[in-house]
């Protein structure tokens, strides 16, 4: 499994996550070439980290699918 140091990352929590403790989900865009997700709840767990690219196809995926805007 590859690493990443992701010590300059600058998470943001997603606008579709409610504030009621559900489903909370931050993304830090601000990593060269990278994007990293993770759940807010649980900050030092495991994180997904994805290349740009990866990430524009997986949003386009929601949004052709009407699960985002």
């Amino acid at each position: 499994m590859r690493s990443f140091d992701l010590s300059g990352a600058q998470w943001r929590k997603s606008s579709r996550s409610g504030d009621s403790g559900g489903q909370c989900v931050e993304v830090a865009a601000n990593l060269p070439g990278l994007v990293a997700v993770r759940d807010s709840k649980n900050p030092h767990g495991p994180t997904l980290v994805c290349t740009l690219g990866e990430w524009k196809t997986f949003l386009g995926g929601l949004r052709g699918r009407g699960i985002i805007g």
